[in-house]
């Protein structure tokens, strides 16, 4: 290895980004893995950015009380004990996260999009269900939950009738997607460009779609970089999952289930 190779990857991680956990109980393997990433990876890092469906869903602050809830909250604000910084992004399975949540977990809350600079970049931050505007019925549906009085409304309601309706609600979602093409599921190029226009920025990361993968838009000084962050699924017989990190000298790399750096 010559000296440049070594300071390359020498370099420390500043940030890391993830999404889709989608955190459960019945799901001991991802849970796990999740831990392990939060003591080994995440504690060398200075910024650790969760950017959505972290949990399969949240159906209020008040649902700390689960023992599985408290568990992930606890190990969140040990990591943050640490030293790091942890930030929190809505996703379309937990937006109902609050200050509570925050508060004992240690972590910032963020609005969806956000921008950051870090490591001499800037970058914006999505969860990425905003910009899926071909799936009409979805599209329909966030605008009425992401509503502050559909919300106080919702949370009024006792703690078990609100984890009746999210589990009706997502069967009838599994049951649509069966029928819907890939294609109206995946982000919309013009709501990208959209995103792109309105933050200033030529870097995007954001999660939701499963499909992990980075796109190039335009060639030249204009192009832009869209990064897709993967789902994580330790309780399958191939589990899947990753992350991307954002290193000292600026550079941004992809990492599968194991941790390995993606070419």
């Amino acid at each position: 290895m010559t000296d440049f190779q070594f300071m390359q990857k020498a370099q420390p991680t500043v940030a890391l980004f993830v999404s889709d956990l989608h955190l459960q109980a019945s799901l001991p393997r991802t849970t796990a893995a999740f831990l392990a990433f939060l003591q080994s990876h995440a504690a060398q890092t200075q910024q650790l950015y969760l950017l959505g469906d972290i949990f399969e869903y949240w159906a209020g602050d008040d649902d700390l009380a689960t023992p599985y809830n408290q568990f992930i909250a606890d190990a969140l604000k040990a990591l943050q004990a640490q030293g790091v910084q942890l930030y929190w992004m809505a996703g379309n399975r937990d937006f109902l996260v609050g200050q509570a949540f925050a508060d004992a977990a240690g972590l910032t809350l963020l609005q969806d999009p956000h921008v950051i600079t870090a490591a001499g970049r800037r970058l914006t931050l999505a969860h990425g269900d905003a910009q899926c505007t071909d799936d009409h019925a979805y599209m329909a549906f966030r605008a009425q939950v992401r509503q502050p009085a559909y919300q106080q409304q919702f949370l009024a309601m006792p703690l078990a009738q609100r984890k009746a309706i999210i589990e009706g609600i997502r069967k009838n979602s599994q049951d649509a997607n069966q029928s819907k093409e890939m294609a109206i599921m995946d982000v919309n190029a013009g709501a990208i460009d959209t995103l792109f226009a309105q933050t200033g920025t030529d870097t995007l990361i954001h999660g939701h779609t499963h499909r992990p993968a980075l796109h190039r838009l335009g060639e030249g000084p204009a192009g832009k970089l869209r990064y897709v962050l993967p789902d994580w699924e330790y309780d399958v017989e191939t589990p899947r999952g990753g992350w991307i990190s954002l290193t000292a000298d600026g550079a941004l790399h992809r990492h599968d289930v194991n941790g390995d750096e993606i070419a």
